[in-house]
């Protein structure tokens, strides 16, 4: 009897803990959770902590409350000037309604599958409204948010809030890359020949008004010496004249001295008769 009870005891605490374990589930601070009563969905549980279900006739099923990135695969879009872009991008996301999320996508594979559809669609809409010019360098966060609001309306009917859509490249495919090139280096050799001939131009100008200005500053400058020579030529007649008028005699002489020092060389022997260029010369025999 006592061995019976015992047994019973032991069947009685079995059964207890494991229709607690199928009563009690917890639910993590970054997950959320979904309750389904017989493959049906009854409720949706958002607040952490210990919860309660009915054992053996409802499960539950978590899902992330977190952010949520999903990396697209580039894909090629096609601009208003009709040139074929590829678009590398990314968008970030979460699940707001678990309840719609399950009925409609089931899973995170599934979500990224439709988000796929829903960003590229999108790209494709909004950047084919834009030169590939516009879209590589223009108002990158202007086109960003009319795709995050066109993507976030088409993707709520899962469940789902588009918070983020990025870009992280835009490129050329190769065969129009190389074209591309071409175009950009023959733009830049004209644009190079263009300066070089514009700096010449200017080159000639600057050499042009220097050489100007050289002859003047040297016309100017030949001017005020022939002035200042003048003028000092101008004073020296007039001292020569003072000092003439004062003794003509010995002006005269040093004058005819002058001219004897330039007329004759040194050691220089004369055999002339006395005129009036060696009257000093007959004068001063003894």
């Amino acid at each position: 009897m006592n061995k019976g009870y015992q047994t019973g005891l032991v069947v009685l605490i079995v059964a207890v803990l494991v229709l607690l374990s199928q009563s009690l589930y917890v639910v993590h601070q970054v997950q959320q959770a979904l309750i389904l009563q017989l493959g049906k969905p009854v409720r949706s549980v958002t607040e952490p902590g210990l919860h309660f279900k009915i054992p053996f006739l409802q499960d539950v099923y978590n899902f992330e409350k977190r952010l949520l990135v999903f990396d697209q695969e580039p894909q090629e879009i096609l601009s208003s000037d009709k040139k074929n872009l590829k678009v590398d991008s990314y968008a970030r996301w979460r699940i707001v309604d678990t309840l719609k999320f399950f009925q409609t996508v089931r899973n995170e594979l599934g979500a990224a599958s439709r988000i796929n559809d829903i960003i590229y669609s999108n790209l494709r809409e909004v950047l084919g409204q834009f030169t590939m010019m516009e879209i590589v360098a223009g108002a990158r966060e202007d086109l960003m948010a009319r795709i995050r609001t066109q993507a976030n309306i088409q993707s709520s009917q899962y469940g789902i809030e588009v918070l983020d859509v990025r870009i992280k490249r835009t490129d050329l495919p190769m065969e129009n890359s190389k074209a591309v090139f071409k175009r950009m280096q023959t733009e830049r050799e004209r644009q190079a020949k263009q300066y070089r001939a514009e700096g010449e131009e200017e080159a000639v100008k600057i050499r042009s008004t220097a050489n100007k200005d050289k002859e003047i500053l040297l016309a100017e400058a030949f001017k005020t010496s022939e002035e200042i020579r003048g003028a000092g030529d101008a004073e020296a007649a007039n001292i020569y004249a003072t000092a003439y008028k004062k003794d003509p005699r010995f002006y005269e002489f040093k004058r005819t001295l002058e001219a004897y020092q330039k007329a004759f060389a040194a050691d220089t022997t004369l055999l002339v008769q006395p005129t009036g260029f060696f009257r000093f010369l007959q004068e001063a025999q003894p």
